[in-house]
Parts: C-alpha cells; sequence; structure tokens
C-alpha cells in the first residue's frame, strides 16, 4: 500500500489515534484529555489563577472558563478568593482532584508507550519536544515536561 506522506494528512491522523486513546483512559474518570491538562498543572502547582493556567495551556479565556466550570461541578476543584486581592479566585485541587494524580498519569503514560510502542522513555521526550516545537510556544516547553 502506498502511504501518503503529506504532513498535515499525517498529524490528523495521529491526533485522531491519540484523541480516541486518551479519551477511552480518562473516561472512567470521568475527565477528558484536555481537562487532564488543567488537573496537571495544578498537580505542580496548586493554588493559580484561571489565567495562568490559560497560558500554560496556550487557550483562551472562554474555553479555560468552560473546563474549569467543568472540573468544578465534577468536584475535582474549586475556586477561592485570593487572599492578597479578592478580585481574584485561585484554582485548587479538592481531595478528589488530588486522588487522581496517580492514576492518571499512570494513564497517560500507558498512553504515550501505546501509541509510540517502538520508542523508549528518550525517544518519547524527543518525538515530544519535535512536537512543540511545530504546536507551542518556546515558554510553554518547559511548563509541560517538568
Amino acid at each position: 500500500m502506498e502511504k501518503f506522506d503529506c504532513l498535515h494528512f499525517i498529524l490528523g491522523k495521529a491526533l485522531q489515534q491519540v484523541k480516541q486513546t486518551s479519551k477511552a483512559k480518562l473516561a472512567p474518570y470521568g475527565v477528558t484529555p484536555v481537562q487532564f491538562g488543567l488537573l496537571y498543572f495544578l498537580w505542580k502547582k496548586d493554588g493559580q489563577l484561571g489565567s495562568e493556567l490559560r497560558e500554560r495551556l496556550q487557550m483562551d479565556s472562554a474555553t479555560v472558563t468552560g473546563i474549569i466550570d467543568r472540573l468544578e461541578q465534577g468536584g475535582f476543584i474549586e475556586r477561592r478568593f485570593n487572599h492578597s486581592d479578592r478580585r481574584y479566585r485561585l484554582i485548587f485541587l479538592t481531595e478528589k482532584g488530588k486522588s487522581l494524580e496517580q492514576p492518571l498519569c499512570e494513564k497517560m503514560d500507558e498512553l504515550d508507550k501505546e501509541i509510540l510502542p517502538d520508542l523508549d522513555e528518550e525517544g518519547i521526550q524527543q518525538f515530544k519536544h519535535i512536537l512543540f516545537d511545530i504546536g507551542l510556544k518556546e515558554g510553554t516547553k518547559a511548563g509541560i515536561t517538568e
């Protein structure tokens, strides 16, 4: 079978596969892949402004607000007033949200190995850096891979 090597097509098909697999892995926990991304940054540093999370996720305000709303409705996070400036609310993990760190990170590690079975951990990280170079701003790299 002849391969169609158009980068746009290949990346699109790869994204479809990753989306389907990640949705299936996270669904039993009541979390979507993009919600996992927001939780990930809270596991790294709890108590962030929505604007900080928006910047880390490289998404617009309305989208991040919707993600926060759904995670709050699910009992994974809560908004609290910032004691130093009550105009702003900080986003904190609930016990339910904290308890998901290990199982969800394990599921996403499984995803890496299933999607890229021929790569070792170093190869997976190199592949991710290539994707970061294509899709994310330079300042975001460190925040996602740490």
